[in-house]
């Protein structure tokens, strides 16, 4: 099995114990919106043993803990999770991503709780990169996001999952509320990318301004006051990250 089905699996259950609710006592349909890295590990070292895709066949092996596909419903097989189970792949906004979908699976009535989140894991792991000028990794092998002295990213391994309720039930049945998601939004570019790569300044002020619209939250106010609109909003239940 890819180590990044391995250890998201691990993770949801992690999550879900952290939430105090396992699946077998939860009488509701939960959900499950995530994705993964790049399965390097199914090529690189699955194909690579040729008795053991003789005798398990290259279907079986890739369909059943390998391919970015099953991330999702193989944790809803595992822990018996009757709500939608999608996997998602938006490249590096994918967690955040899936926790949107997550949101409004939740808001919709799809699903009364939802596991979202995503998992990564290099391979070989912790090796490391020379530096090119004009690509997106940094030269000083930090990441200083939101800094002036940001000059690219740094690629890393990890895995995180949220457990995700309606605000209301969680509170009604006494939950551990970690946050409160007031509102989010999703869009894209288009043709309007700095470059492909790279997004455009519009396109990421227009998603902030639709999700403060959808929070009913005022940003002429301070992020830590309270909202005055009545938007929907749904709790955080637990977070794990490994």
């Amino acid at each position: 099995m890819d180590p990044q089905h391995r250890k998201f699996l691990e993770t949801c259950w992690h999550a879900l114990e952290d939430a105090a609710h396992v699946p077998a006592e939860f009488k509701a349909p939960i959900g499950v919106f995530a994705g993964c890295g790049m399965g390097s590990y199914f090529y690189w070292n699955v194909c690579s043993n040729r008795e053991l895709v003789d005798n398990v066949g290259h279907f079986l092996l890739r369909h059943t803990g390998n391919d970015k596909d099953f991330l999702s419903t193989r944790v809803s097989f595992a822990f018996d999770l009757g709500g939608p189970s999608v996997n998602v792949q938006t490249a590096c906004s994918t967690s955040l991503v899936a926790i949107h979908m997550a949101s409004q699976s939740l808001l919709s009535g799809e699903c009364d709780m939802t596991l979202a989140g995503g998992v990564t894991i290099e391979l070989p792991h912790a090796r490391g990169y020379l530096y090119k000028e004009n690509e997106i990794l940094s030269p000083d092998g930090h990441c200083h996001a939101f800094d002036h002295r940001a000059q690219g990213t740094v690629f890393g391994s990890g895995a995180a999952v949220l457990v995700l309720r309606r605000l209301s039930d969680a509170i009604a049945d006494g939950d551990h509320i970690w946050a409160v998601i007031k509102g989010s939004a999703i869009n894209n570019d288009g043709s309007a990318k700095a470059g492909y790569l790279a997004p455009s300044v519009e396109g990421q002020a227009q998603a902030i301004s639709e999700a403060l619209v959808m929070s009913g939250v005022d940003p002429a106010r301070s992020v830590m006051s309270n909202a005055t609109g009545r938007a929907p909003r749904l709790a955080i239940r637990s977070r794990s990250r490994r």
